[in-house]
This record gives C-alpha cells, structure tokens and sequence, in this order.
C-alpha cells in the first residue's frame, strides 16, 4: 500500500475523495447481500481494494473518521434499494456508473499533485483505482449492460418530451380548445416517435455497413484477419427509441388530458422529469449533475418561449382559433 505525508493537501477535495471511497465501499457491501455467484466474487474484491484505498486517502490528506453526510447517506439507500428491486443488471449498471465517476475524480488528484512531491505516491494507488478496478468491473459489466440500449432509452425519452413539450406550448398560444390542443399534440408525438425510430434504424444500419466494409477492406489489403463484433441490432434500436420517444411525449400531454387549460402545469411536470433525466444521465456519464441540468433546462426554456411565440405570431397573423 502506498503512503505519502500529507503536505500541500486541498482538505476540502480530500474530504470529498475520502467520503466517496466509503460510499463505494458501504455501497459494495450492500449489493454483496443481492448478488450470487461471479458477481458476488467481483464485489468481493472490489471491498478489498476498495477498503485498501480508504486508509490510503486518508493517510495522503491527514483526515480520518469521516462518516457520510446526509446526501451520500440517501443516495446509499436509493441504490441499495434499487438493487433489492432490479436485481442484478441494475448493480451492473451502477458498478459501470461508478467507474466512470472514479476515472474523472482520479484525474483530477492527479491534475493537481502530479508535478508535485506527492507525484509518485500517487502514480501507483491511482494506477491501481483505474486499472484495477476498470478490469474488474469491465469483466461482468461488458456481458450484461447493453450501453446502446441505455443510450438509446433515454435518447427517445428525452427527444419525445421537449419537441412535444415546444409543440404544446406553441399549440396553447395559437388554440382555443383542448380538444384541439390534445389532437395536435398527438400527432405530433406520433409523428415524432416513428421519425425518430426510422432515423435511428437507417442510421444505425449505416453505420454497420460501413464497419463490414471497412473491416472487409483491412482484411484484403492487410492481411488482418476479420474479427468477431457485435453490431448493433438496427430494428430494435430504432423500436425503443420510438417507444420511449411516446412515452416521453405522454409527460406534456397529460396535464391537458385530465383537463388542465394552463400551459404552466405540462411545463413544470416537464422539467422534473428532465431534472430526473439529467440526474441519471450525469451519474451514468460523469459529466457534472449540475451543468447538465442546467443545460436541459435552457433548452427546453428555449424551446417553450419560441414555440410560444410563433404560436401568438400564427394566432395573430392567420386568425387561428381552433
């Protein structure tokens, strides 16, 4: 185990690195009691080395006996429990999350100690946290996550739910009548849903013609033997993208379904569901939960104040009263 003197330590980011570690660790030890056979093994060396890692944080910032705080504590339970109700994939899941998570708050200690004294000690415990541990975990995780799958769920869900939010929008500034309101709507999230479904299975099916293609074309010139891959299937990337792209126009329309004739309550249930969205999202990408809510949000702001607008301007111009 390495171990370094505690000098030109950044406590606040030591204390963050420390807790994170004995989330990991704690939340390791939760999914052990869901999980059987390989998977259990793998959880079993992960709190090895997990448990490893949280002395030598420790030791390298000169902080101990941090106890989770309240958010760490309730996103413990939230994942604990989502293992007791999915089982397995959604361990998997999270595992894969988790490393993604590690890799860029590793990379950022290294930034900020790599031309330092510290440098060295370093090097090997981080060596340890990205190698290591990417292999452990890529092990179970490349057999049971489809990524394009995941990608491809909340692709739809996203997309159907800001483009029929706008449309709504721009429908209540240019109609009268929900009834009107709620066939446009439809249409459109109909329309969307087969849209994007056909766009994901041409451009899927492209994409893994021009990789035969280019593997055929190594494999005559070069000499390099084709390999196995697995390419991704397009008729069913292009069915849950339309699936999910409906149901996430369901969220705007719903509010006018049961009968409310204000804008501002499909606008509210909208956006938290994107802020839910973006949650998932961020945790799954590493990108940072607070720039990408901040980003969706922008975005559908965006898309409600145009599509509004060009609703009142339709209104105003045409006559619009539907």
């Amino acid at each position: 185990m390495h171990t370094a003197p505690p000098l030109h330590r950044d406590t606040r980011l030591g204390k963050d690195l420390i807790l994170d570690e004995r989330f990991d660790l704690l939340l390791y030890e939760k999914f052990r009691d869901y999980a059987k056979g390989d998977l259990n093994t793998l959880l079993e060396e992960l709190i090895a080395i997990e448990s490893k890692h949280v002395v030598f944080w420790e030791n390298f910032f000169g902080i101990q006996g941090s106890s989770l705080n309240l958010g760490r504590r309730l996103k413990l339970a939230i994942f604990t429990g989502a293992a007791f109700l999915f089982g397995e994939k959604v361990i998997h899941l999270l595992l894969e999350a988790i490393e993604v998570y590690g890799i860029r708050k590793y990379l950022r200690v290294w930034e900020m100690y790599k031309d330092t004294a510290l440098g060295e000690a370093l090097e090997g415990i981080l060596h340890d946290e990205m190698a290591h541990e990417d292999v452990i975990v890529s092990r179970l995780v490349e057999r049971s996550i489809n990524p394009a799958r995941v990608r491809n769920i909340f692709l739809g869900f996203n997309d159907g739910l800001v483009e029929t939010l706008g449309a709504i929008s721009g429908f209540f500034a240019a109609f009268d009548r929900l009834p009107s309101i709620v066939l446009a709507a439809f249409t459109v999230a109909v329309a969307g849903s087969f849209s994007m479904g056909a766009g994901v299975f041409l451009g899927t099916s492209s994409e893994n013609e021009v990789k035969r293609l280019e593997a055929g074309r190594k494999e005559f010139l070069k000499g390099v033997a084709r390999k196995e891959e697995k390419y991704e299937q397009p008729l069913a990337s292009g069915f849950i993208v339309a699936i999910f792209y409906f149901i996430g126009a369901l969220i705007p329309i719903s509010p006018v379904l049961f009968g409310f004739e204000n804008l501002f309550l499909s606008v509210a249930i909208s956006a938290g569901f994107i802020i839910l969205i973006s949650l998932v999202l961020s945790f799954l990408s590493g990108m940072d939960i607070g720039r990408r809510i901040l980003l969706n949000l922008l975005i559908i702001a965006g898309a409600v104040v145009i599509t509004y607008a060009i609703g009142i301007i339709t209104r105003q111009i045409w006559g619009v009263r539907l």
